[in-house]
C-alpha cells in the first residue's frame, strides 16, 4: 500500500508501508521447556493457536506483515493496542521500546549483509510466557542461531523463561550488526589501499556507497542503544533480575557497535579527503608541467615570431649565419630557463 495513503489517517490505522506482496504468511511455533521441544509451521493462525500447549515457553514467529487483516486478528486475540499494530505494519518505524500493561514491545531493524546492507523490520512482543515476533522477510534471517540453541538445548535458554528468549532474539539481531560491520571494515581496508595506490572513479563510487551504508547503520544503532537502556530501566515484571544482567551486556555490545560505526565513518571521511587531495595534487602536477612548458616556449615563440615577419629591411635577414645564430639564442633561452626552474625546485 502506498505510503501516501497513511498521511492524514487516524492514529492506530493499519497501513502496510512496504513493497506490495501477495505471498502467504508463514507462522512458525516453537514451544519448549527443560525436557520438551516442539516446532511446527503453519499458514493459518487458527491452526497455529490450536497447537499451543500450556506450561511451556512459546515463540510465535510471523514471517510477513503485509496482510493487515492477519495482524489485526492477532492484535484482537492478544489484546494488543492499535498503536502497536500500526507500528508493526509500518516498516519504516524507528527502533524503539514501549511498555504496556500486558506486554512489552520492541521494534528493531534486522541487518543482513550480502555484498551490501539489507534491512528488515522486526517487531517483538513479550508476554508472561510467550514471545511473538513479526518479521518483514528481506533476504535473510538472523534467528537461526537461536533456533539451534533451543532445538539442541544449548546454554541456558531452555531453563529460563520467555524474557530470556526475548533477550536472545535481540542479541541475535545485534550480532548481525557485528557481522555487517566486519564486512564493511574489510571493504574499507581494500578501498583505503586502492586510494593510496591507484585511485579510480569506480573507487569513489564504492566509497560513496559504503559511506551511505555506514550512515544507515548509524541511524539504526543509536536508537537501538536507547531501546536497550529503556528496557533495562523498565520495572516490568516480565523482565527478571537474571535477564537484566544479560541486557546490560547487550547494552555494552550496542555501545561497541556505535564506537566502531563512528570510527569507520570518520575513516571513510578521511579516505574521501585523501582521494580528493590526491586528484587535486595530480591536477596540480599536470598544470605545473604545462606551465613550465609554456614558460619555456613563450620567449622562443616570440623570437621565432619576430623573425618570421616579412619585411624587406629587417636587420640580420641577410646574415650568412643568422639562422644558426637564432637557433643558438633560442636553445640558450630554453637551457637557461630549465636551469633556473631546477634551482628554484619547480621541476
Amino acid at each position: 500500500m502506498s505510503r501516501k495513503l497513511k498521511f492524514g489517517a487516524p492514529p492506530g490505522t493499519l497501513h502496510y508501508t512496504g513493497v506490495a506482496k501477495n505471498e502467504r504468511i508463514k507462522i512458525s511455533l516453537i514451544e519448549y521447556n527443560e525436557t520438551e521441544y516442539i516446532e511446527e509451521e503453519f499458514y493459518d493462525l487458527s491452526d497455529c493457536l490450536s497447537h499451543v500447549k500450556p506450561n511451556m515457553v512459546k515463540w510465535i514467529n510471523v514471517e510477513g506483515v503485509h496482510k493487515t487483516e492477519l495482524i489485526e486478528k492477532i492484535g484482537k486475540l492478544y489484546n494488543l493496542h492499535s498503536l502497536t499494530l500500526e507500528d508493526i505494519v509500518n516498516v519504516d518505524q524507528r527502533p524503539k521500546f514501549e511498555e504496556y500493561d500486558n506486554y512489552l514491545l520492541s521494534i528493531m531493524k534486522m541487518i543482513v549483509y550480502n555484498e551490501e546492507v539489507h534491512s528488515e523490520q522486526l517487531s517483538m512482543i513479550l508476554f508472561d510466557n510467550t514471545v511473538i515476533s513479526f518479521q518483514e522477510p528481506n533476504g535473510g534471517d538472523g534467528f537461526d542461531i537461536v533456533r539451534n540453541r533451543v532445538r539442541n538445548s544449548k546454554g541456558r535458554i531452555r531453563k529460563l523463561g520467555a524474557d530470556y528468549l526475548f533477550y536472545s532474539l535481540m542479541d541475535a539481531v545485534v550480532d548481525c550488526y557485528f557481522h555487517a560491520i566486519e564486512k564493511i571494515g574489510d571493504k574499507v581496508e581494500i578501498l583505503e589501499e586502492e586510494i593510496m595506490n591507484s585511485p579510480k572513479k569506480s573507487t569513489l563510487i564504492e566509497l560513496y556507497e559504503l559511506k551511505r551504508e555506514i550512515i544507515f547503520l548509524r541511524k539504526q544503532v543509536w536508537p537501538l542503544r536507547d531501546l536497550v537502556a529503556n528496557l533495562i530501566r523498565s520495572e516490568s515484571s516480565y523482565i527478571t533480575d537474571n535477564t537484566q544482567l544479560f541486557l546490560r551486556d547487550l547494552q555494552d555490545h550496542c555501545t561497541r557497535i556505535i564506537d566502531t560505526v563512528e570510527t569507520y565513518r570518520d575513516l571513510l571521511s578521511g579516505i574521501m579527503d585523501i582521494y580528493l587531495s590526491t586528484n587535486a595534487n595530480k591536477m596540480n602536477e599536470v598544470m605545473k608541467v604545462l606551465t613550465i612548458m609554456s614558460s619555456i616556449f613563450i620567449p622562443v615563440t616570440f623570437i621565432a615570431g619576430v623573425y618570421g615577419m616579412n619585411f624587406e629591411n629587417m636587420p640580420e635577414l641577410k646574415t650568412q649565419y643568422g639562422y644558426y645564430f637564432t637557433w643558438g639564442i633560442m636553445l640558450a633561452v630554453i637551457i637557461g630557463l630549465l636551469i633556473y626552474f631546477k634551482r628554484k625546485k619547480w621541476m
